[in-house]
């Protein structure tokens, strides 16, 4: 994934450096800061602008990091067997509330522990999934943001058929380990079928699965819809060669996506997501309590067309289409 450099270097200048060694984490001083247990799903690269505006939110809330509090990064690199070795090492340090990205990372911090609040970004549907008992009362040591994600798979249909003029038969992508994504493909699998459009439905669990995926798909789809988490994500360079290459177009949730290839985009804003958890664990740290604290949803919705992808694969954007779209990546 590409980033744009003026963002890189002013996150750097922003953490005093401290993106460089996150793995490392801040390490016990004399007096023991207020500590978040960060959760990273990807790598610091993935998650760069996602995490900057999460940690400038924490600033312009009066949270600085180093001087009143303090920030454990790890990074599971999207690999999900990390999640749960990390949520202990959370619990071992005794972090003051934990932050998680992602279905299968906050189930895990939750069934790790049940006193540390935790606070989730990006979980397409954190009741269908059983993280809270409803968005107004989350219940237990859990709270956060959701995505919404399965409930816009018909908005995303929609969004392909206005540029695909001949689309019969689509392609459902996605991480079957993750309860969310499973969710997401079922909602498009049904949207699908009421619009009479055939379903090739193929599902990964690891890396290793992917190029298998894509050799299950090819001549047998006409678009792709790609259900993301962070197994995606961390693959994303790969996967959109691989479509290109089989010559699929490609719908996804975020436009991190398309920056890496994808042909377009649909979903909630993760940046605003993140300033927006940050306000969250604010509200935590200055002693509320994570049931008490209503799980909100997305107001900002981003869609986001890559045209030189669309070259690649021979699609015409139409004008009015493009007119439509928050952002134009050529």
């Amino acid at each position: 994934m590409q980033f744009d450099q003026l963002k890189r270097r002013e996150f750097i200048s922003l953490l005093g450096g401290a993106a460089v060694t996150w793995p490392l984490g801040v390490r016990a001083q004399h007096v023991k800061l207020p500590t978040i247990g960060f959760l990273g799903a990807n790598t610091p690269a993935a998650q760069l602008q996602w995490t900057a505006a999460f940690v400038q939110r924490l600033r312009e809330l009066g949270w600085v990091e180093g001087r009143n509090i303090g920030i454990e990064y790890r990074w599971a690199e999207g690999r999900t067997e990390r999640y749960t070795e990390i949520a202990s090492e959370f619990v071992r340090l005794n972090v003051d509330v934990i932050f998680t990205h992602g279905t299968l990372a906050t189930i895990r911090a939750k069934q790790t522990t049940s006193l540390i609040p935790i606070v989730f970004t990006v979980v397409g549907d954190p009741v269908g999934t059983g993280i809270v008992e409803s968005l107004a009362r989350p219940g237990g040591n859990v709270t956060g943001q959701s995505s919404v994600t399965p409930d816009l798979a018909a908005k995303r249909l929609e969004l392909l058929r206005n540029i695909i003029s001949r689309l019969d038969r689509v392609g459902i992508f996605g991480n079957i380990d993750n309860p969310t994504v499973v969710l997401e493909m079922d909602e498009v699998e049904a949207t699908a079928r009421k619009l009479s459009l055939e379903v090739i439905r193929v599902g990964i669990r690891r890396a290793e699965d992917i190029r298998p995926a894509f050799e299950a798909l090819r001549g047998r789809a006409d678009a792709l819809y790609i259900a993301t988490d962070p197994l995606v994500l961390t693959n994303g360079i790969r996967i959109n060669i691989l479509a290109v290459g089989a010559r699929l177009p490609t719908i996804f949730n975020g436009k991190e996506y398309v920056q890496a290839g994808g042909l377009m985009s649909y979903g909630a804003n993760y940046p605003h997501l993140y300033r927006r958890a940050a306000d969250h664990v604010d509200k935590i740290l200055r002693g509320a309590k994570p049931e008490e604290i209503p799980v909100e949803q997305p107001t900002n919705f981003d869609l986001t067309i890559n045209l030189t992808t669309a070259q690649a694969l021979g699609l015409t954007i139409p004008e009015s289409f493009l007119l439509r779209a928050d952002e134009v990546i050529e």
